[in-house]
């Protein structure tokens, strides 16, 4: 049998180049991103938020630059899904709720932090189950196929479940029915506190895509733009009919695993590197004000604006009602 030749994406995205407006837009969703999640953080150090909770701080850039390029496609997530949660269109107050446990939040706090989902938004879901949701991705991506809808599923996943054998099985099957998924490891270098060196001989997730014949792409996801226009790329490929995609985009988180983790694992330095020569959202704002012009005063007020927002979801959450102990079983078993 002849081996078959693996596709490769599009050079150009074909999306239009940002102007300083679109590009102050995505900074503050990444700004948005940010302060929510600082805010969970010290709502978590005084239990008002309880159990798990997996912060999206120094990963902005991969969330925004992404819903920049996918605004109307479905996205699928894993248990670190605050930022993409925010970033796909759910509102910050049904976030903050959410984690909270108040009957406001996204899943009407039956979910928590690993479980936030909003249909109208399309975002199917954040789960738990490290690499258990990849196969769920197929299913979205064949019901996107049989309803002809011309959209996307991204599936975002960590370094980690790339190990997993439910991720190998869904992108045979992906690969087999040339379903439009784009497959998204976040490699922030560690799964859990196993750094990526330690656990795979591999260090480009990416390469798992070679053994199905499955377009692939590893990229850096610091700087949004890079991402939205190669997150474009891929998007059009499988839109397009040409099968699905699997990306890698390296990125870095701030924080440690959750917050029960005080991140130790780390090399000397490591975090203060990335901080000074990678930060997403220093990135974004030496552009703004370098290439495009835009003043202190006018990046400052979109500061203010998200810091509005940030606080009131907090008071919002924190004044909503707790679900009713007679919805317990709501949803979770057929009428």
């Amino acid at each position: 049998m002849s081996e078959l030749p693996t596709p490769s994406l599009p050079q150009e995205s074909g999306l239009p180049p940002l102007d300083a407006e679109g590009l102050l837009k995505l900074y503050r969703e990444m700004v948005l991103i940010r302060r929510v999640e600082e805010l969970a953080a010290k709502a978590y150090t005084m239990r008002k938020i309880l159990g798990f909770c997996h912060l999206y701080i120094g990963q902005e850039s991969v969330a925004v630059g992404a819903a920049a390029a996918t605004p109307d496609d479905y996205w699928i997530a894993a248990y670190r899904e605050h930022g993409h949660a925010l970033a796909k269109g759910v509102s910050a107050k049904a976030v903050m709720a959410e984690l909270f446990g108040k009957a406001t939040g996204s899943s009407l706090g039956l979910g928590g932090s690993m479980h936030i989902f909003d249909k109208a938004a399309k975002f199917m879901g954040g789960y738990g189950i490290v690499g258990g949701h990849v196969p769920l991705a197929n299913g979205v991506g064949w019901a996107i196929k049989q309803r002809n809808e011309g959209r996307v599923c991204l599936c975002y996943f960590g370094d980690g479940a790339a190990h997993q054998g439910a991720f190998f099985e869904a992108l045979c099957l992906a690969q087999l029915w040339k379903l439009p998924v784009i497959f998204i490891c976040e490699n922030n270098y560690y799964a859990m506190g196993t750094s990526i060196e330690r656990q795979s001989y591999l260090t480009d997730m990416s390469l798992r895509a070679n053994g199905v014949g499955m377009a692939r792409e590893q990229l850096r996801g610091f700087d949004v733009e890079h991402v939205r226009e190669r997150v474009g790329a891929a998007a059009k490929f499988a839109r397009e009919g040409n099968g699905p995609v699997m990306l890698e985009i390296i990125t870095y988180r701030h924080r440690g695993h959750s917050m029960s983790d005080p991140a130790k694992y780390r090399p000397k330095g490591e975090l203060e590197d990335f901080k000074q020569n990678s930060e997403p959202l220093a990135l974004t704002k030496r552009r703004l004000e370098q290439d495009f012009g835009v003043s202190a005063e006018r990046i400052a007020a979109v500061h203010q604006e998200v810091e509005a927002i940030a606080e009131e979801a907090w008071s919002f959450a924190e004044s909503s009602p707790d679900p009713d102990p007679a919805t317990l079983y709501d949803h979770v078993y057929a009428e």
